[in-house]
């Protein structure tokens, strides 16, 4: 147990799940009392045995339901958000309603969180967003997660500049064993997850601890600002 975050107050949007939960282990590890925040607050608190994790309600696509959530918590040092909701899919398949989820809960609702919240971060903090690996490497039957990813990437270096001197970064994961693939089914997953670990240059999936490290760098390196941190084994390269 580290103290890197010792007295910080972390919000963390997303999932009681895979990357989101790994970032809110780490940083309370680290000494921060967590603030978790998604669509089910009683599923959230569920997850967490640890007094110095809370669960709040919030959802990203409404604008209501951020600025409740800031004027409950208050004053803070981080901000993290996971939310998303991927298009996949090739061009033919994809329906708007598709992107227009995408983009409201991974490019809108963090705009919307950095309106609400960037009164309220204390000295030193920062923002934390999420973009991925198809932003930078384009494969079929992920456009509309490639675009909405990269609408993350041009969000960051954005919000850096016109909220300076908070800080504002991206973590940009590749392949993550997380519970994101299971409904490939098993098989299928595993095949999926080979085939990437033996050509990407690190030669394996990537884990929620590898993205929460990411994350816990962004937050705690005060000369870090407008950057998307590519945590992808290398997986753009090839």
């Amino acid at each position: 147990m580290g103290n890197t975050l010792q007295d910080k107050t972390v919000v963390v949007v997303g999932r009681g799940s895979g990357i989101a939960r790994a970032v809110t282990l780490l940083a309370r590890s680290e000494g921060a009392r967590v603030v978790v925040a998604g669509r089910d607050k009683d599923k959230l608190a569920g997850v967490y045995d640890d007094p110095g994790i809370t669960a709040e309600v919030v959802d990203v696509t409404d604008d209501e339901s951020i600025g409740a959530l800031a004027e409950r918590v208050g004053p803070i040092d981080h901000l993290v958000s996971t939310a998303s909701a991927r298009a996949r899919g090739k061009l033919a398949d994809l329906e708007r309603k598709d992107l227009q989820l995408s983009f409201d809960t991974k490019v809108i609702g963090p705009t919307m969180l950095a309106k609400h919240f960037a009164s309220q971060l204390k000295p030193g903090g920062s923002l934390v967003l999420f973009s991925g690996v198809n932003a930078f490497k384009v494969n079929v039957g992920y456009l509309g997660v490639a675009i909405t990813n990269g609408a993350v990437d041009f969000l960051t270096r954005s919000l850096a500049v016109e909220l300076a001197p908070i800080r504002v970064n991206t973590i940009s994961p590749g392949v993550i064993d997380t519970g994101a693939w299971d409904s490939m089914g098993e098989a299928r997953k595993h095949a999926y997850f080979e085939l990437v670990g033996d050509n990407n240059p690190v030669r394996r999936i990537g884990t929620t601890e590898d993205v929460a490290n990411a994350v816990l760098f962004a937050m705690t390196n005060a000369f870090l600002t407008g950057v998307t941190l590519k945590i992808d084994g290398g997986e753009p390269l090839t």
